[in-house]
């Protein structure tokens, strides 16, 4: 596989890590053309569309730095292959996460072929916090490959590391994919943008919303498409209906609930869809809301699975569940039938969600990734399991 790569396709999304990854790539001698994706277009509750905005912005930026800037509309393909899901998801009381299924489908699918068929791109950047395998060959024009695929590795600035988000991307994606700004920091990468006449890009607020909507007001914005299902809040400790929520779909596990006249802060511990209750627990470190094992679904192995000695013998690795939290160690086994995999952990872990992915890690390494099924029995839940047994056992 040849790195004899000229023209390269850098997604431009008006902001500055995207502008300095097309800055560095010219630095280095590439032709670089500026892509701008249009994924969403429909309006804030202010009446306000960020896509415009982002829109001037990734013009200005391709202007600045003198390379070619063109759009692409996805809106149909986001709306089809992320967003449904997304919606379905959290009908169902789940807890999903669109930015994994965006890179999935949209910005390293989507985009990458569009780029290759009508731009004739050799390969595409993107301004993700994320190294690969390939960086040095591609920035020091190499032709070497290495014989056992392309590694996705964290970011050197930790804070900012976006791996996580990537834990779906295929082999065939990261063969033609370049992440220029991995090896900076985010102060690094703002300096360059100040250094290419792109202050007023530097100084843009970053974007922390849903991928390609933007920040929003969720509560409200979940509104517009799922409607209304009232159903009760229930005590996992009494039993009482505590009050009333609209719908399932505005809760996630371990988020508090605002209702008044109570004693205590209550969170959420589980959520039923089929009977539309939300069970919920005083206090924030209640038994109910910790797990120590998880089901995932098959997973995702960017390069290729673990090296599994026995069936019964688990692997251990490092994992996340969400992008904020530290790696903790785990243990990684296929249950009985194969189709699905246990996850266990050294100790018992908040909130953990069905619908959210865990993401695993061998070192630097970004190994892949699955998505949770099930949380195992809850503390509570063993506790009260075990209260039963001593009651039997001395009946």
């Amino acid at each position: 596989m040849s790195r004899g790569w000229k023209k390269i396709v850098c997604g431009i999304s008006g902001g500055v890590d995207s502008a300095v990854a097309a800055a560095l790539l010219k630095r280095k001698g590439y032709q670089v053309v500026g892509l701008f994706m249009k994924n969403w277009d429909i309006a804030d509750e202010n009446g306000t569309c960020s896509v415009d905005l982002d829109l001037e912005d990734a013009h200005f930026v391709c202007k600045r730095l003198g390379i070619q800037f063109y759009t692409v509309d996805f809106v149909k393909k986001y709306w089809n292959n992320v967003f449904s899901s997304f919606l379905q998801d959290y009908q169902r009381g789940l807890t999903p996460n669109p930015d994994i299924l965006c890179n999935k489908y949209i910005k390293f699918n989507a985009f990458l072929k569009y780029a290759i068929s009508k731009h004739g791109a050799d390969a595409i950047a993107t301004g993700h916090y994320a190294q690969t395998s390939l960086n040095d060959a591609v920035f020091h024009h190499s032709s070497s490959s290495p014989a056992e695929g392309i590694k996705l590795l964290k970011a050197v600035d930790a804070v900012k590391d976006q791996t996580f988000f990537l834990a779906q991307l295929s082999q065939e994606a990261l063969k033609k994919t370049i992440f220029p700004i991995g090896h900076l920091r985010k102060e690094q990468v703002r300096q360059i943008a100040i250094e290419e006449n792109l202050e007023r890009i530097a100084r843009k607020k970053e974007s922390m919303g849903i991928c390609f909507i933007g920040s929003r007001n969720f509560k409200h914005f979940i509104k517009e498409y799922i409607e209304p299902l009232p159903g009760k809040f229930v005590d996992i400790e009494t039993g009482k209906i505590l009050g009333q929520h609209q719908g399932i779909h505005m809760w996630t596990l371990g988020q508090r609930i605002h209702l008044g006249g109570l004693q205590h802060a209550y969170f959420v511990a589980e959520i039923d869809a089929t009977t539309n209750n939300i069970i919920v627990a005083p206090g924030t470190t209640h038994a109910a809301l910790f797990s120590q094992s998880f089901i995932v679904d098959r997973p995702h192995w960017i390069r290729s699975p673990p090296n599994w000695s026995e069936s019964s013998v688990p692997v251990k690795v490092d994992f996340r569940f969400q992008h904020v939290h530290p790696l903790v160690a785990c243990e990684l086994k296929p249950t009985n039938d194969g189709s699905t995999f246990l996850v266990e952990l050294p100790r018992p872990m908040r909130a953990i969600s069905p619908g959210q992915y865990a993401v695993f890690y061998a070192g630097e390494e970004c190994i892949g990734s699955a998505q949770i099924i099930k949380a195992g029995p809850s503390l509570w839940t063993l506790n009260c399991r075990q209260h039963i047994k001593l009651a039997k056992e001395f009946s």
